[in-house]
């Protein structure tokens, strides 16, 4: 069922390196995205597929994760995630960036559904520099990188809890490493 892919799609931040993902993994999850709605079916969006470990290593270290817990540092070393699939606009389809953001975010979890049917896992990183990561992977002018996505087998413990009574979405981790995610209830988000 959807809901339940839903459950298994999270933000993964640790991952089991020794579970490689290969570019015809990679190309199968972006081959859905093609059946996604797309802003005035303009579909401006270009996906560019990191697999070679030393591509993989050169995203990873452009990127920031959980920034949202100060005290840690994620991925934990030797749990990176081994490909990254980023998403790029195409501005000569596209040059207006804010126009299609819609697009990246059906996109992302698209693509992210797809990859908990697979039983792996990712996790959307929106802290990167979109510069760097350009020139690191040498794309065109007329890309520009969106969003990048980890992809991995999950190696991490992931508990989906209700919001408490002091209403905070804010996610945690306990002493054993266990990911702690809030989520709404039904009744709270109906208006």
């Amino acid at each position: 069922m959807l809901k339940d892919l839903l459950k298994a799609s999270r933000s993964y931040r640790g991952y089991d390196m020794s579970r490689k993902v290969t570019r015809e993994e990679l190309m199968e999850l972006v081959d859905h995205v093609r059946y996604a709605p797309s802003t005035v079916n303009g579909q401006p969006l270009r996906y560019y597929l990191v697999h070679e470990e030393a591509e993989v290593a050169a995203i990873q270290s452009l990127t920031l994760w959980a920034k949202a817990l100060k005290d840690i540092t994620l991925p934990h070393e030797g749990k990176y995630p081994t490909a990254f699939i980023i998403i790029c606009q195409d501005t000569e389809r596209g040059p207006n960036l804010n126009r299609y953001i819609r697009d990246v975010g059906i996109a992302a979890q698209t693509i992210l559904l797809a990859a908990a049917e697979r039983e792996l896992g990712g996790c959307m990183i929106g802290s990167f520099n979109p510069d760097k990561v350009k020139e690191t992977l040498n794309l065109a002018d007329h890309l520009r990188p969106m969003l990048v996505l980890a992809i991995g087998k999950p190696d991490e413990t992931i508990v989906l809890t209700e919001v408490g009574e002091d209403g905070s979405t804010k996610y945690w981790r306990d002493e054993n490493d266990v990911h702690y995610v809030p989520k709404r209830s039904l009744e709270d988000i109906l208006i």
